[in-house]
């Protein structure tokens, strides 16, 4: 019996129990809070990706006899050994990880591959600043397209095709591209797809995360494949096509020349990066569900409907606009109109005409094309087109409610109902991207930037678009931005490409304290 032990004894036995109490109660306590050990194990993996991505530039380079391998060479040791690090003091045992742990490693492993993707860039001496190293990086991976350079065709191979290999990366995920590279994560999949996938919904594939990740990047590689064979036929060399398919099938819109896709100035090539700005900008699942003999999906998809739907009614609009001020031929004013529809609404970024040169009001249209973005699920930004469908059909049901009162009116979308929950986040996501729109206007304006240039940059950036108005627009490159606009440009650029939530949740205190 414990009263027959010494006293001494008994406290010692009172002070154990007393403090697996309290462990108890504190675990529970921080049940939800982030296994940082977990975290660093698969932030290190994610790192020595990196690190084979930046030998493969360094091959280029090599192989076309530059010097600029050894600035990839530096910077993939240093991948290797602060991925190493991560590793060590990791905890290799990450088949189950939190919400959270799916969240920060999200966020982070942007960040961090920015962080160490710029070194290339800083490095060689071809950006010598920080701020806008960081910004061109941060710029590919979200695919955003807007550049701080003036003279691209002054890098080396090896950096131009690093700008574009950051886009292609980003385009899909980056977690997402590791996940379908490495067996690894095997219980980690679901959580950190979902969380770097973020959307209205998601269209299983497969049951395995995985494998429906392997299928997904085979689409991708496809598409990135036979624009590149069809860009070949129109006259570019491997390098350039290649490059041009990367940015194109990512929807980043990084080209290896300062013109851009003008700089070929050739029809057949702007009519096929129009067509796969479009085919990049519709759902993925779309794709393979086709592949596999249900088509029907593919036709009777609403969202689908809407995105093609958009796209043609602007530009048939810009063309009549075009034509009827003789600023172009029929035939120029639509390969034009379409080009530039195109880039905005897929957030493509590439660019064929000064749209700031047409008239006033097709620059609203643009607008509206940059904010609506592609499909979810696809390599797009912007809000996404099936946020909008849900919207004006709540819109639509509302007046339909003014009428009949009594009536239930639920949104359908594909034959589906929509839940009211799903509604509601629609609104709120709508509502907190307008936010943030009016808050880096705010801040750009602040800085001195102009009224035009700042709404239209802040407008591109969190809609990974590229391209503004006024002296930031197709022409021209963001050099000419203060230091600090940058980094707000690149915050919101990254807040853009995770959808907003995967982001702001960091910097709110109940993701870190849950009690």
């Amino acid at each position: 019996m414990a009263y027959d032990l010494p006293i001494s004894l008994q406290k010692m036995l009172y002070m154990e129990e007393t403090y697996r109490t309290n462990s108890f109660l504190f675990k529970n306590k921080k049940e939800g809070l982030i296994n940082f050990r977990t975290v660093s194990y698969i932030l290190g993996i994610l790192v020595f990706v990196e690190a084979g991505l930046f030998a493969i530039c360094a091959g280029i380079s090599a192989f076309y006899h530059e010097n600029s391998y050894i600035y990839f060479i530096w910077t993939m040791l240093m991948n290797i050994g602060i991925g190493g690090i991560m590793v060590l003091a990791g905890n290799r045992r990450c088949n189950n990880i939190s919400r959270r742990d799916g969240y920060y490693i999200v966020s982070i492993s942007w960040i961090l591959f920015t962080l160490l993707g710029m070194l290339p860039f800083y490095l060689s001496g071809y950006i010598p600043s920080i701020t806008d190293a960081f910004f061109e990086t941060m710029s590919g991976f979200t695919t955003t397209g807007a550049t701080i350079l003036n003279n691209i065709e002054s890098l080396p191979h090896g950096l131009l095709f690093w700008r574009s290999f950051t886009q292609w990366i980003g385009g899909l995920g980056i977690v997402l591209f590791t996940i379908a590279l490495l067996p690894l994560f095997s219980g980690s999949s679901q959580q950190l797809f979902l969380s770097e996938a973020t959307g209205v919904t998601h269209d299983k594939i497969h049951p395995k995360i995985k494998v429906m990740a392997r299928y997904l990047w085979l689409i991708y590689i496809g598409l990135t494949l036979l624009e590149t064979i069809l860009l070949m036929l129109g006259g570019m060399n491997l390098f350039d096509a290649l490059c041009q398919a990367f940015a194109t099938t990512a929807t980043g819109g990084f080209s290896t020349k300062q013109d851009s896709i003008s700089y070929w100035n050739s029809p057949y090539i702007e009519y096929v990066v129009s067509i796969f700005m479009i085919l990049s900008g519709v759902n993925f699942s779309l794709y393979y569900f086709t592949l596999n003999g249900k088509y029907k999906k593919l036709l009777k998809d609403g969202e689908l409907h809407w995105f093609l739907t958009s796209i043609t009614v602007l530009t048939v609009i810009i063309v009549f606009a075009l034509f009827i001020t003789g600023y172009y031929d029929i035939e120029t004013a639509f390969r034009k109109a379409l080009f530039q529809v195109a880039t905005t609404h897929t957030s493509c970024g590439f660019a064929t005409d000064d749209y700031n040169l047409w008239p006033t009001f097709t620059w609203m249209l643009l607008i509206f094309a940059m904010i609506s973005g592609g499909c979810t699920g696809s390599t797009s930004g912007g809000v996404k087109n099936l946020r909008l469908l849900i919207i004006f059909q709540n819109i639509k049901n509302q007046f339909k409610q003014m009428l009949h009162p009594r009536a239930v009116l639920p949104v359908h979308i594909n034959n589906s109902q929509v839940p009211v929950q799903t509604t509601a986040m629609v609104y709120t996501f709508f509502v907190t991207y307008l936010i943030c729109i009016f808050i880096g206007w705010t801040l750009l304006m602040c800085l001195g930037v102009g009224l035009t240039e700042s709404f239209s940059t802040v407008i591109s950036a969190i809609g990974n678009v590229g391209p503004g108005l006024g002296t930031f627009g197709p022409v021209f490159s963001w050099s000419a931005l203060p230091d600090a606009a940058k980094w707000i440009l690149s915050a919101l650029m990254l807040i853009g490409r995770l959808e907003i939530f995967g982001v702001l949740l960091l910097f709110n205190k109940r993701f870190w304290i849950d009690y």
